[in-house]
C-alpha cells in the first residue's frame, strides 16, 4: 500500500448539514476520498438508498445512527442497518452488555441474510462534547471521563466488539488496554486555529493518530470549508507526517 493509500485509509468524512446533491458535488471534488459517515441528518431525510449510492460510488460507509435502546429494539435495528451494505454501524456502548452481544450478533445475521460481508459494530465511549465539569454535574457522577470511556470501552470488548469511538483525549490510554485488537476511531479532529463548534475534546490529525488512533473522522473542517479539497490536501498531509 503506497502513502496514498494509507492517507485515504485513515480518514472518514462526515457529511453531515448537507443535501443530498451537496453531498455527490462534494464527494466529486474529492476522487481519493475513500470513507464517509452518514449520521443522523442526512439518513432521516434520505434513509437508506443514500447508503447504496455512496456505495455505487465506490466509497466504504460508517453508518452513525448511534443507537440506544432496549436490547431486542436496538438488536433489531442493527440486523436491519447491515442489510443496507454499510461497513461500520455505531451502538452507544451505555445501551448495556446485553444490547451490545445481541447486536453484534445481529449485524452478522442481518449482512448474511443480504449476501454481504459483516459490518463491524462501533461502540460509543462517549461524545465529544463533554466536558468533565459539565460532565459530573449533569450524569451526578464524581467519575471521570476517561473511567467512564475505560468502563464502556471494557463492556463492548467483554461483549465482543471490537471497535470503539472515543475523543482523540482517550486514545493513548485505550491503546495502551488495547494494542492490536480494538479499532479506535477518533472525531474531534481540528486544525491548530479551526473553530471547535460544539466539541469539547479535540485535537489535530497527526496527534490523534500518533497516540493511538486508526481512523480520524473529520466533517466541517472540510465540509464548510471555501477550498474542500486543499483542506482535504492539508490533512493528508498532516497524516503522512504522523508516519
Amino acid at each position: 500500500m503506497n502513502i496514498q493509500e494509507k492517507t485515504s485509509e485513515k480518514l472518514i468524512l462526515a457529511l453531515d448539514g448537507m443535501d443530498q446533491s451537496d453531498v455527490f458535488a462534494l464527494i466529486d471534488k474529492l476522487p481519493d476520498l475513500l470513507w464517509v459517515k452518514v449520521g443522523l441528518e442526512l439518513f432521516v431525510t434520505y434513509g437508506p438508498q443514500i447508503i447504496c449510492r455512496l456505495r455505487d460510488k465506490g466509497k466504504k460507509v460508517f453508518l452513525d445512527l448511534k443507537f440506544h435502546d432496549i436490547p431486542n429494539t436496538v438488536s433489531k435495528a442493527c440486523f436491519k442497518a447491515a442489510q443496507t451494505g454499510a461497513d461500520f454501524i455505531s451502538i452507544h456502548a451505555c445501551a448495556g452488555s446485553k444490547a451490545l452481544k445481541l447486536s453484534n450478533q445481529a449485524v452478522i445475521e442481518g449482512a448474511a441474510i443480504a449476501n454481504l460481508p459483516p459490518p463491524t459494530l462501533l461502540a460509543i465511549t462517549m461524545l465529544t462534547s463533554w466536558e468533565q465539569e459539565c460532565f459530573n454535574k449533569e450524569i451526578t457522577t464524581n467519575q471521570t471521563i476517561n473511567e467512564r470511556v475505560a468502563h464502556f470501552a471494557s463492556l463492548a470488548f467483554s461483549a465482543g466488539i471490537r471497535g470503539c469511538v472515543c475523543s482523540p483525549h482517550e486514545v493513548q490510554f485505550l491503546r495502551k488496554m488495547y494494542p492490536y485488537d480494538l479499532k479506535l476511531i477518533t472525531p474531534g479532529i481540528r486544525s491548530f486555529d479551526s473553530n471547535m463548534h460544539d466539541q469539547v475534546r479535540v485535537m489535530n490529525a497527526s496527534t490523534a493518530l500518533k497516540k493511538g488512533a486508526d481512523l480520524l473522522v473529520v466533517g466541517r473542517l472540510i465540509t464548510e470549508s471555501s477550498d474542500p479539497l486543499g483542506s482535504f490536501e492539508n490533512l493528508c498531509k498532516e497524516i503522512i507526517d504522523s508516519y
